[in-house]
């Protein structure tokens, strides 16, 4: 049956998909070969980076699992033992927000609270039995070639048994702890979480600027030098001044700090100041101290050191033993509990005055005043704010509306300026920093492994520019936070006696055992998702039972992952499989970058510029939105992508599968299979061609440059293939080489197949199917290994002088407005006798392919223009052929326009103001625009020199 005049994706993907997974095609080992000294064929395992069991694919998704599935079909080709592991993690804040959600769509549902921890848990299960396979699905509408017979998860029985061993045995190495340190802390999950999940944006914000009121009515003298040292203020003052975005963290505060170089508060370091909120009689007194975190360049110099609620506050605190006064419940409500404000504002003055204190202690003491207990945190800074400029504390300013009726000559100094505030990224809600009890790794005592196996060269980061973020990361790192105060994840296994003493076990029983006859409660918080997704490698292939498969594909090959996620997944990996099995989790790691959109803008719901690939795919097919991935995907710089761009390599597709129907119906498909040994000129210059493709094409997925691969497939394939191949080829049919040149295209075409299939798995192996009676699937065919002993020095010189002859005539002819139909005549004026022989033996070619009447010997006439190639020198005659006049008028008004435009970007770029405010991707764009516009202008100009030799 005649091929279809076009592939139809949506029909044929899912039919080729079913067939792959029939066939068991991408199962561990699959089409697996011994070496040619008969040992075990080398191995290659790429773990994917799970996604959330909640996700959809996105464009992250697609170009991620694109680029890992290029290499994965690549060395499956190879012969190589092949393992591209699958699995999702199990989300914890994402899937319980998921399923809280659902619960809330109908109202006789109870909450999670009100059904309790194990029917909650029942519940989320359920949802996974039902949708968690969403992305599986998606996925191999992509193509992507996983076993995923193995699919994984982090909350697999198995795997939660290995979670559970790492925990107890890092918590008897010393290596986990319970510790009260400040966390990223989401008051509408109630939980802490990681940087990852906190979302900085900017909004608009204020600045209130308060007086801190000396103790005991001190003044001192307030004196502000210019850079000169020349005074330009002196007055006596009897407060500090400081500046805060969150006045309702006031109550907490610890202390004011100043630089120890400020010399404005020199005077005053070491005394005591009154923070200017709560009852009069009960107002606390906190000490003047100097640390390295201020800048007296900003505002006023001094600031409040509020170490429970802010990370840099917090720093200063623990440097000068400031004590950190928890103001917030976990919802970010003002506290409610404890003692009253007096007994505990009293308590606080004791340990300001050089009281000892304990930390346990200070986390009971509330220092919110009683009126503003109970209060969500916004409500309170309202009334902190009225109640400070009632008392005339708040620092005052002239009013620009002074001259206006009943405006006040001074106003509270307030300033509105936009500021970076954290929000949850799945609560949308203001992240707090809170001080909280939470497990912690002591990653302090594990890091030193993970930077020295990249600094060894054990594992390769590429681009070696994301090696900076790494070890800045892992040599400035922080104690992890591990425990998060949820339901759904790996519950800590931690049990505690009623005297709080805690049992550390893999059971409760083991547990029970270390404290026989005492009651036990668990801990009920659960795992940080990146303590077990820290774990992948080794937990999906068995550990910590030795099983072949841990022996076979551990350490893996490559990580192929997002640069946002380096210190996130990438170093907590390589930290915790030094820790647990003393290797390295992979050899390689590339770190992609983003998918933007076309004009190089991040891709976001707001800006309304997110394309998905699922429709994507519906809309142009797999096969083009893979190949235009991996022709973008250049090491280090971000991926504008397009649907113009996707368009057009869905062309590419198509301009491939024409090729193979024009060989169908030239009977291509009837020569025998199998590398020809051809005469013709022709036939082995393209097998020449082939093998050069080959070789560029493992050099450049060997060095992980997919879009150099990419290209150079698209360069042959469209261009050596169906453009000048096909074209050659086709008098080839009707003379003696018709046999050998069917055999070669049939050759070619499968050469074609083969290196398309890892990029473009879906047509070509419909197009391997349908060329053929084949023994196996093309996702098992055997890669090439052939080289640059197929190329034949004198096919490949002289085919490539004919394409450079005819490119330069068609050149000409489109330059100087020669019709499309017209046939001009070419003049010899001087040859060598190697550009003789190829005139000779492709003349044929040469006069239809370049639109020629004849070729003949001459002299360049008036009215010619010149044309140079290697050993000779053509004329074209174009007198009578073409109005100069009118064609000179073109190209001028042609290059005055785009002189005009090019003027207006190069003062653009000259412009330095413009080249720092505007966007990034806006320079960029400009650069781009301004090179391409030169060399249109240098095509111009050339085609105007060469109609001014016309006369």
């Amino acid at each position: 049956m005649p091929m279809e005049k076009t592939f139809a994706p949506a029909e044929a993907e899912a039919r080729i998909a079913a067939a792959w997974e029939a066939a068991g095609a991408f199962a561990a080992g699959a089409n697996a070969k011994p070496k040619a000294d008969g040992s075990p064929a080398e191995t290659f395992c790429i773990m994917i980076p799970p996604p959330n069991v909640t996700g959809s694919l996105h464009m992250g998704h697609a170009f991620n699992n694109t680029l890992q599935d290029t290499l994965v079909r690549w060395h499956r080709m190879r012969g190589h033992d092949v393992l591209w592991q699958p699995g999702q993690d199990h989300a914890g804040i994402a899937t319980q927000m998921v399923v809280e959600r659902e619960l809330a769509k109908d109202k006789n549902n109870a909450s999670r609270r009100e059904m309790g921890r194990e029917a909650f848990l029942a519940k989320v299960w359920e949802w996974k039995a039902q949708s968690g396979g969403t992305i599986i699905n998606q996925l191999k509408r992509l193509g992507a070639s996983c076993d995923w017979s193995r699919n994984a998860f982090t909350m697999d029985a198995h795997f939660q048994q290995a979670v559970i061993k790492v925990f107890v045995e890092m918590h008897a190495k010393g290596l986990i702890y319970r510790g009260k340190r400040l966390v990223n802390w989401d008051p509408h999950f109630e939980t802490a979480i990681s940087d990852l999940e906190v979302e900085n944006i900017e909004v608009k914000g204020h600045m209130w600027h308060f007086k801190y009121p000396l103790a005991g009515g001190e003044t001192y003298e307030y004196v502000e030098k210019d850079a000169e040292g020349r005074v330009t203020l002196r007055e006596t003052r009897d407060y500090i001044s400081i500046a805060t975005t969150r006045p309702e963290t006031m109550l907490g505060d610890g202390a004011v700090a100043v630089h120890p170089s400020d010399e404005r508060y020199a005077p005053i370091v070491g005394k005591l100041c009154e923070i200017p909120v709560g009852p009069k009689a009960h107002r606390r007194l906190i000490p003047i101290i100097t640390d390295e975190y201020p800048d007296p360049t900003f505002g006023s110099g001094a600031v409040k050191i509020t170490g429970a609620h802010d990370f840099n506050d917090y720093a200063v605190a623990k440097r000068g033993n400031i004590p950190c006064y928890r103001l917030m419940d976990t919802r970010a409500q003002m506290r409610a509990d404890g003692a009253s404000y007096a007994d505990c504002a009293r308590r606080a003055q004791e340990i300001a005055g050089g009281a000892a204190f304990t930390e346990a202690e200070i986390d009971t003491l509330n220092l919110v005043p009683d009126e503003l207990r109970g209060l969500d945190r916004f409500a309170a800074r309202e009334q902190v704010i009225a109640q400070i400029t009632a008392e005339g504390l708040a620092v005052m300013v002239p009013n620009p509306k002074a001259e206006e009726e009943g405006e006040p000559a001074l106003v509270p100094y307030v300033e509105s300026k936009p500021i970076m505030q954290p929000f949850g990224d799945r609560s949308k809600v203001v992240i707090e920093p809170m001080l909280t009890d939470q497990w912690f790794v002591d990653t302090a005592k594990i890091v030193q492994p993970a930077i020295d196996a990249v600094r060894d060269g054990r594992t390769k980061i590429l681009p070696e520019q994301h090696e900076k973020v790494y070890f800045h990361w892992l040599e400035n790192i922080e104690p992890w936070c591990i425990s998060r105060q949820l339901w759904w994840g790996h519950q800590i296994p931690v049990w505690y006696d009623e005297e709080g003493n805690h049992y550390c076990a893999a059971s409760e029983a083991e547990a029970q055992a270390m404290a026989p006859g005492k009651a036990l409660t668990r801990d009920p918080d659960v795992l940080d998702t990146w303590f077990s997704s820290g774990l992948w490698p080794i937990g999906t292939l068995g550990w910590p039972e030795n099983t072949p498969e841990l022996q076979k594909y551990f350490p893996t090959d490559v990580l192929i992952t997002g640069f946002d996620i380096i210190f996130f997944w990438v170093a907590r990996m390589m930290m915790m499989q030094l820790a647990v099995v003393d290797q390295v989790p992979f050899h390689t790691v590339y770190v992609h970058a983003l998918v933007r959109d076309e004009k190089g803008k991040k891709m976001s719901k707001s800006l309304g510029n997110v394309l998905d690939p699922l429709e994507l795919i519906d809309e142009f097919g797999a096969d083009a939105v893979r190949f235009t991935m991996t022709a973008m995907a250049a090491m280090g710089r971000d991926l504008k992508l397009s649907t113009q761009r996707i368009a057009g390599y869905r062309n590419f597709g198509t301009k491939l599968w024409n090729a193979t129907r024009f060989a169908e119906m030239n009977g291509v498909f009837e020569a025998p299979l199998g590398l020809p040994t051809p005469a013709h000129t022709v036939n082995r210059w393209i097998i020449g061609e082939v093998a050069r493709t080959r070789e560029a094409v493992d050099e450049a997925l060997t060095n992980f440059r997919f879009n150099d691969a990419a290209n150079a497939l698209y360069a042959f394939v469209w261009g050596k293939v169906c453009d000048w191949y096909v074209e050659f080829a086709k008098p080839l049919f009707d003379g003696e080489h018709a046999p050998e040149t069917r055999q070669t295209m049939r050759w070619v075409l499968d050469q074609c197949y083969t290196m398309l299939h890892p990029m473009m798995p879906f047509i070509t192996e419909e197009l391997w199917a349908m060329t053929g009676a084949r023994a196996k699937l093309l996702a098992h065919g055997d890669w090439p290994e052939y080289g640059a002993e197929l190329i034949d020095p004198q096919a490949d010189r002289e085919m490539n002088w004919v394409i450079q002859l005819i490119e330069e005539i068609r050149s000409a002819r489109s330059q100087m407005g020669v019709p499309v139909a017209a046939k001009i005549d070419m003049l010899t004026t001087e040859a060598d006798d190697a550009a003789r022989a190829a005139l000779a033996h492709n003349e044929a070619l040469i006069l239809r392919l370049a639109r020629l009447e004849r070729i003949a010997d001459g002299t360049s006439p008036k009215g010619a223009i010149s044309l140079a190639l290697p050993g000779a020198a053509f004329a074209l005659p174009l007198a009578g052929v073409i109005d100069v006049a009118a064609e000179k008028a073109r190209l001028t008004k042609s290059l005055d326009k785009l002189e005009k435009d090019m003027g207006g970007l190069r003062g653009r770029l000259n412009n330095p103001k413009f080249v720092a405010s505007a966007p990034e991707e806006v320079v960029e764009e400009n650069r781009e625009l301004l090179a391409a516009g030169e060399a249109e202008g240098a095509k111009l100009r050339t085609a105007l020199a060469r109609l001014a030799d016309l006369g």
